[in-house]
């Protein structure tokens, strides 16, 4: 979705190797190997989860962009080792491998980069200001987005969305039981990821509910801020359109391509 009046809708999922979605999304006799063209050619992003847990090769990015159709986009979910340490101000060098690994192969499939932090992680303003100071605004050429997920409550002051509008980094709108939810735009684009569907719902989520979201994207998209939602900062300066990001993941795993599909064909 995109326009003069509105910034682009992308609708995903975290990963696309799962087996239950062997299933519930794809056809029983899809080649695994054909995994990511399929959801490629049904989403408009996909959330890497792999470069979480260790550094991908580059010849890896190269082959997940050639499977995506134009105008796909990879958020890149960064390193535990840079995000769960005592200190993140010490996070330098490994923020500084982690994005030498090559994921700017990607090109112009490269989406945001997804900054989780541990639940057990409170926010201290000295140390989120030099971790935030630590993101590179580009690598390799390429200018990069970056999106920090908190966890702890403690998060939920006017402080922290202070840091993060100073340093253009969104914060990401997690819709979950148990973090905390941070509406405040503080950056161009908005990140969020949907972690509620339930297995009994066929497309995850009630139909209510995703007509729901659907609004929620898109009055994001013309760069307003939803009046139902939680905010914690002071209120954000008039801005133009704003690219939404916008990730089914958690919840009922196994229902979340349905979600995803169910809300890109209300935003069409």
């Amino acid at each position: 979705m995109a326009g003069s009046a509105s910034g682009t809708i992308r609708v995903g999922v975290g990963g696309w190797d799962y087996d239950p979605w062997r299933r519930t999304f794809y056809p029983a006799d899809l080649p695994r190997a054909r995994q990511l063209e399929y959801a490629a050619a049904r989403l408009t992003a996909v959330e890497i989860n792999a470069t979480f847990y260790k550094l991908q090769r580059r010849e890896l990015f190269e082959r997940w962009a050639a499977a995506a159709p134009a105008g796909f986009k990879f958020a890149v979910k960064a390193s535990r080792y840079c995000t769960n340490r005592k200190v993140l101000g010490d996070a330098g060098e490994g923020i500084e491998r982690f994005c030498a690994q090559g994921f700017t192969a990607l090109g112009d499939a490269l989406g945001p980069i997804l900054w989780q932090l541990a639940p057990t992680k409170r926010f201290d303003p000295g140390e989120i200001g030099a971790f935030l100071e630590l993101l590179p605004a580009s690598q390799d050429g390429l200018a990069l987005r970056h999106a920090l997920e908190p966890r702890h409550e403690s998060f939920r002051c006017a402080e922290f969305v202070a840091l993060a509008r100073a340093a253009k980094v969104a914060i990401v709108f997690a819709d979950h039981g148990e973090y905390p939810q941070i509406a405040d735009p503080t950056s161009d684009f908005v990140y969020t990821r949907l972690q509620r569907t339930r297995e009994e719902e066929p497309d995850g989520y009630a139909a209510s509910e995703l007509d729901h979201w659907a609004e929620v994207l898109t009055s994001w998209a013309r760069g307003e801020s939803p009046p139902a939602l939680a905010y914690v900062g002071e209120p954000a300066a008039a801005a133009g359109p704003r690219d939404v990001y916008a990730f089914v993941i958690s919840g009922a795993k196994v229902r979340n391509p349905a979600a995803a599909r169910a809300l890109i064909e209300r935003l069409a």
